[in-house]
């Protein structure tokens, strides 16, 4: 397999509006970031993926941009982007920014000109309907945030289909001149020194000829699938590779909905015509329901988590590349997810995702707050959340009597992207450290157990173990590069696999369970070393017992 600098990376995202605020506004900004990188030098990340933070009016949280080329205002000014690259450059770290080019913002120039009229020479840059002959949707497809994803404008008497908010109008990639805006944009912050991009619902961007009406979902609108991974996606991605990609050496990672393992070796196929990798999702939806979709808080079942990683592991073996993650800004804290968040196993159980996740074949990435065991927040009310698809499907869901309010406050508790979006936990000081001034979204009042503050002092906290988990990649061929194969596949509460490289191999076991299991040990590892475990005491032996939440990793 081909050495590539970005395998053997770990990747560090941050959501800059909860990270640090430097001004006292409540809202983090880039100086904020700027402050914290001798932390992230100490983890020892080698790549921070930075949440958008162009200038926008916030409909979704700055997935809505109105100009690529400018700073959000409560962000900072670009003078402040240029010293936090050089900032992170200094310290050996790259910046992979996020690219946001599904759809912009209403505000954005493009569409202000758009929907004057329809000869306006940017009236082709977004996708514009009539009404059905009958008066009816241009077609039967849903918003992503609820509802449909047509939207009425009434001074050309037409529809335009946004596949997010109504304030986020999907771009028509179909049009050569929206491509070169795009790619010319990317080259500009390339030229910047940028070191790559995260695509933001890259695989939506080629709608299918005539835009058909699809199955209809739970919400009673087509679901994403009739848009995703459309007739001309990766031959628009092939372009962006020659016209842009190509000219530095990125990395790259396309957050692809819908995306099928075959699909995903197009997208990231090792001979990097496409992206570096792809972000799926079906590891992420395995604990949602058929009937609620993902609203709901039933527990994952350990085998199917396996199987579904597994198929992944296998799949792409020899022809892409995996990316590797349990949160980002979009998904729930992982710890109260598929850990356990009490007391006396947060730590020991945050410690055991990490170990599942980072000993695996792929490209890990770690969200702002995981590498301290950050965990869900109490909302208690829907008036704590400030997430649009959380505060819509609650609306949504109730008032169609599919689920009561409690059912449903329940839900976006334990789901909610806003999990992920309350402040980083720095100290045990008023609002976590995070700022001088009520924050924007409120803290989990845990901050004052939970903080880098103290993790960073204390030798066996999550974050030393993130540290070690780290170190170990960048030594490690057979960490980065070597085969997996799982074992104990039927168990409930272990998950079990084997990473080899030519004659060197470990096995990793990870118990998901707060029960106590005894493993026989392959015999080729009996009287192999511990290379990390979350218990100080373990040992390699012909079985070894595992204890609520413990990971262990024997090399041979």
């Amino acid at each position: 397999m081909e050495k590539r600098w970005w395998k053997e990376s770990v990747v560090y995202q941050i959501y800059p509006r909860s990270f640090c605020d430097s001004n006292g506004d409540g809202i983090g900004d880039l100086n904020g970031i700027t402050s914290k990188f001798d932390y992230l030098k100490e983890l020892g990340i080698d790549v921070i993926w930075l949440s958008p933070v162009y200038k926008s009016p916030n409909d979704d949280n700055g997935y809505d941009i109105s100009d690529y080329q400018a700073i959000m205002d409560e962000f900072g000014t670009m003078e402040d982007f240029d010293r936090m690259l050089a900032a992170a450059h200094e310290r050996g770290i790259k910046i992979m920014m996020d690219l946001v080019v599904n759809h912009t913002s209403d505000e954005h120039k493009w569409f202000i000109e758009s929907r004057k009229s329809t000869d306006n020479p940017y009236r082709d840059y977004y996708i514009w309907r009539p009404a059905k002959e009958d008066g009816s949707l241009p077609n039967n497809w849903g918003s992503c945030f609820s509802g449909p994803a047509w939207e009425y404008d009434k001074t050309t008497d037409m529809y335009f289909l946004h596949l997010f908010s109504k304030k986020q109008p999907d771009l028509n990639w179909d049009n050569p001149v929206v491509r070169q805006e795009v790619f010319d944009m990317m080259n500009w912050w390339l030229d910047k020194g940028i070191d790559g991009f995260r695509m933001d619902v890259i695989s939506l961007i080629s709608k299918r000829p005539g835009l058909p009406d699809g199955t209809l979902g739970l919400n009673g609108y087509a679901t994403f699938d009739i848009a995703a991974n459309g007739p001309h996606v990766h031959e628009y991605l092939q372009e962006m590779r020659q016209k842009a990609l190509n000219n530095a050496d990125t990395i790259t990672v396309g957050e692809c909905a819908g995306v099928t393992l075959e699909e995903a070796k197009k997208y990231a196929r090792s001979d990097e015509k496409e992206l570096n990798m792809v972000f799926q999702f079906e590891h992420m939806d395995v604990d949602g329901d058929e009937k609620a979709g993902k609203w709901t808080t039933r527990k994952m079942d350990l085998r199917d988590m396996k199987k579904i990683l597994t198929r992944w592991q296998k799949g792409l073996q020899d022809v892409a590349w995996n990316s590797l993650y349990w949160e980002n800004h979009d998904q729930p804290r992982s710890v109260s997810r598929f850990g356990n968040d009490s007391d006396e196993y947060r730590e020991i159980s945050a410690k055991m995702l990490a170990t599942c996740l980072h000993m695996m074949q792929g490209t890990p990435y770690v969200y702002q707050g995981e590498e301290l065991g950050m965990t869900n927040c109490p909302f208690n009310t829907l008036e704590n959340f400030r997430d649009l698809e959380s505060i819509n499907a609650f609306h949504e869901l109730t008032e169609q009597g599919k689920k009561t309010e409690e059912e449903m406050l329940a839900a976006i508790s334990y789901k909610g992207r806003d999990n992920a979006r309350t402040p980083m936990q720095w100290d045990d000081s008023a609002y976590a450290g995070f700022s001088t001034a009520e924050p924007w979204i409120m803290v989990n009042p845990n901050y004052t157990k939970i903080n880098a503050k103290d993790q960073v002092s204390r030798e066996d906290s999550v974050f030393k173990y993130y540290q070690k988990l780290i170190k170990l990649r960048h030594e490690s061929d057979l960490i980065v590069y070597g085969t997996y194969d799982l074992i104990l596949d039927d168990d409930k509460d272990i998950y079990a696999y084997t990473r080899t490289l030519e004659d060197e191999k470990l096995v990793v076991y990870c118990n998901f369970s707060a029960n106590t299991r005894e493993v026989e040990v392959p015999a080729e590892f009996t009287d192999g070393k511990i290379l990390i475990s979350n218990y100080t005491d373990a040992k390699a032996d012909k079985k070894i017992t595992l204890r609520p939440y413990e990971a262990v990793v024997i090399q041979k």
